[in-house]
């Protein structure tokens, strides 16, 4: 299993459109600093690092399959520029537009791509994630719609993927557990979530080689909410950003909590300080791990 990080921002990126706080200006010039750490993870600082909207391609060697988890406005951007193939199918673990909007460039792009989605009705839109993704792309022929029942194992792209429901207020969202049969590698993948995810799910994500959890800023940041921070640690320190997002100490505590091997932030805003936003164990566009 062969593992690339397309896109591992928030809902706007990092660097951000017209922004010029120090994190963006410094994802857009790095220092020889963070250029030399960067290359150490794999990745060419040339033209800056980047967090793009969110998107893992996530390839299968004994089957030569590739799957997509969520499909990111970015999708053009970050298949040019990270060259992995497209995927032979692809999952949506949320309606939000930053997961689901590069669904378009199916569009002439491919023959046929499956999309698997939750079958579970969400009663804010009174459809279930699979329904919202059909009713929105009904217009492209070549995508196929296929709902799946959280907790219930599928099988796509040579692997076996479970769909895990998260926390994330007001929509329905899901996790993911993804493994390679053969060489029982496993992925597992938090989803937006805030840090109180229910213990069924928690032990479905349990025991991962890697894990990719959400956490969108500092914990300083809950300040600045309107609903402030929640789930607090032993110290006081917020886990949970508002109601729907986790902190960068409460997604260190979650791939803790679930035992992860290894773990990649990501959803990672540009608010966290720049000394701060490049953390080795954040996300990077690019990033590539072979389970």
């Amino acid at each position: 299993m062969e593992v690339t990080l397309l896109g591992t921002g928030d809902t706007t990126g990092t660097p951000t459109v017209q922004c010029d706080c120090d994190t963006c200006e410094r994802a857009r010039d790095p220092d020889e600093e963070l250029r030399a750490r960067v290359r150490e993870r794999g990745i060419d600082p040339t033209g800056g690092v980047e967090r793009s909207r969110f998107s893992v391609a996530v390839a299968n060697d004994e089957t030569g399959e590739s799957l997509l988890i969520d499909l990111s406005p970015d999708f053009r951007h970050q298949f040019l520029r990270e060259s992995v193939p497209l995927p032979d199918a692809a999952i949506v673990t949320h309606v939000h537009f930053d997961h689901l909007d590069g669904l378009g460039n199916a569009y002439r792009l491919f023959d046929d791509l499956p999309v698997h989605a939750a079958d579970e009705t969400d009663p804010v839109t009174d459809e279930s994630v699979a329904e919202s993704v059909r009713s929105r792309y009904d217009y492209l022929d070549t995508v196929s719609v296929h709902a799946q029942t959280p907790f219930e194992p599928f099988s796509v792209a040579g692997f076996e993927v479970t769909l895990v429901p998260v926390t994330h207020p007001p929509l329905l969202c899901y996790g993911l557990r993804i493994e390679e049969p053969q060489t029982g590698a496993v992925l597992s993948i938090s989803g937006d979530t805030c840090y109180d995810v229910p213990e069924r799910s928690k032990s479905a994500l349990t025991g991962a080689d890697l894990a990719l959890v959400e956490g969108i800023v500092h914990p300083e940041a809950c300040e600045y909410h309107p609903k402030g921070g929640a789930h607090h640690d032993a110290d006081g320190v917020p886990r949970t950003f508002g109601t729907k997002h986790m902190t960068l100490p409460g997604a260190r505590d979650f791939a803790d909590d679930i035992a992860a091997d290894d773990y990649r932030i990501v959803h990672t805003a540009h608010y966290v300080p720049a000394d701060r936003a490049f953390a080795d164990d954040i996300g990077l566009d690019g990033e590539r791990f072979t389970l």
